[in-house]
């Protein structure tokens, strides 16, 4: 399986494969900027790719995801899953969201460490009720400094490895 993802990756060439790559969750554009610098892109069209394909997400999020959790928690099937992420989602960082409001959601999503980033940033503005107006330039600020964040921290590794 890994494979078949590589072949069809290394198929679209670079700049789709970091755009794609962003947007999922738990790669978003902390493993798509490095990705793309690696797959020899320029520092700068990594993180715009990076960036723009990471926020694609968002309003989907923030709009579809209380419809959609809704639904499943009447099923037998998803209703402890949907339960689990968000009590989880909720513990984890909502009472930062909650206690430091939009300064808590931008700091949620621009640290670059694992369970944070755009996607648990717009689940728990979504959960918590944060009106797109407040959530989505919070996440947007956010996302940018993790994008710094990420090729900063990228390019030391590669100028690292490269000398």
């Amino acid at each position: 399986m890994v494979d078949l993802v590589q072949q069809v990756l290394e198929g679209l060439g670079a700049a789709p494969t970091v755009l794609i790559m962003s947007m999922f969750p738990i790669v978003e554009l902390r493993g798509a900027i490095p990705v793309g610098i690696a797959l020899g892109l320029s520092p700068l069209n990594s993180t715009i790719l990076g960036f723009l394909g990471s926020m694609v997400p968002v309003p989907f999020i923030l709009f579809g995801i209380r419809p959609i959790f809704s639904y499943l928690r009447q099923t037998k099937l998803f209703k402890g899953l949907v339960d689990k992420l968000t009590n989880r989602s909720l513990n984890n960082h909502g009472h930062k969201i909650q206690k430091y409001g939009t300064l808590g959601l931008i700091i949620l999503v621009a640290i670059p460490l694992p369970g944070t980033g755009v996607w648990s940033g717009s689940l728990i503005a979504a959960l918590l009720d944060v009106r797109f107006k407040w959530a989505f330039p919070a996440i947007l600020i956010g996302n940018f400094i993790a994008a710094i964040l990420i090729v900063l921290l990228s390019n030391g590794v590669v100028a690292v490895l490269t000398s």
